[in-house]
């Protein structure tokens, strides 16, 4: 019996660590998938060459920036909230870009869909940790995790080229429709729920948005700059964390 229960056990942790690579997997194709539709979109939407790559920038820009506060984000309020919502995000806006008739519309898009793949992705890793507690099942786990996201990048070449040669330019967006759905009900039952710190705890707003803007490749020559800001906002987030540890109970 006891035997039966954690078979049960292992086979259920896998099962959640496949919907966690199923989503990074889809998140990682969705860089290069796009970037192969790009002069079908620029033909059907009418982008000059020059905002063209406000298509990818919006999205990586977006992507990180956000990166690091949904990390924190999700210590807050909990590891699958923070996940179930960026999938969420990402698979509403993958229709929004799927169905744009105009350039605001898919660059808007582009960019929550952005927003929404920082949120699944930040907490992946974090959460695959809790999942398997063993070392060696965890060794495998973060392995397969590495192969998947290495993947990514040649499987979303290949879809990309045969989606657009194939049906249309839009099935690069509305291919992520049917996997966001399908991981979103898989993960309901099978990624266990976790107890955040509470929003009490705190982020670092200003050390997000720092980097947020720092993404833009604009501002790359600006960090010099920014690096006195950066520093600001490291030495206020240490300070609240050892108020917090020095606080009396």
């Amino acid at each position: 019996m006891t035997a039966m229960v954690q078979d049960t056990s292992s086979r259920s942790r896998w099962l959640a660590f496949g919907v966690l690579c199923a989503v990074q997997l889809m998140v990682i194709i969705d860089t290069s998938i796009v970037n192969i539709a790009l002069p079908s979109i620029q033909a059907s939407l009418g982008f000059s060459q020059a905002n063209l790559g406000w298509i990818a920038n919006a999205y990586t820009i977006a992507f990180g920036g956000l990166l690091l506060l949904s990390g924190r984000l999700g210590d807050l309020i909990g590891r699958k909230n923070m996940f179930m919502a960026g999938l969420a995000v990402f698979t509403a806006s993958s229709l929004l870009c799927g169905v744009a008739v105009n350039q605001a519309m898919m660059i808007i898009g582009r960019a929550i869909e952005g927003a929404g793949a920082a949120m699944a992705a930040a907490v992946v890793i974090g959460m695959i940790v809790t999942i398997f507690r063993d070392h060696k099942e965890q060794a495998k786990a973060i392995a397969g995790f590495s192969f998947v996201a290495a993947a990514g990048g040649t499987i979303g070449i290949l879809a990309g080229g045969l989606l657009t040669q194939e049906i249309s330019w839009r099935w690069v967006f509305f291919i992520n429709l049917p996997i966001g759905v399908a991981a979103i009900l898989f993960a309901i039952p099978l990624v266990a729920a976790d107890r955040g710190l509470g929003l009490r705890a705190g982020a670092d707003f200003l050390l997000a948005a720092i980097l947020f803007g720092a993404a833009e490749p604009a501002a790359m020559d600006l960090l010099p700059a920014l690096a006195p800001l950066l520093s600001i906002a490291r030495s206020r987030n240490f300070i609240s964390v050892l108020q917090e540890v020095t606080r009396p109970q």
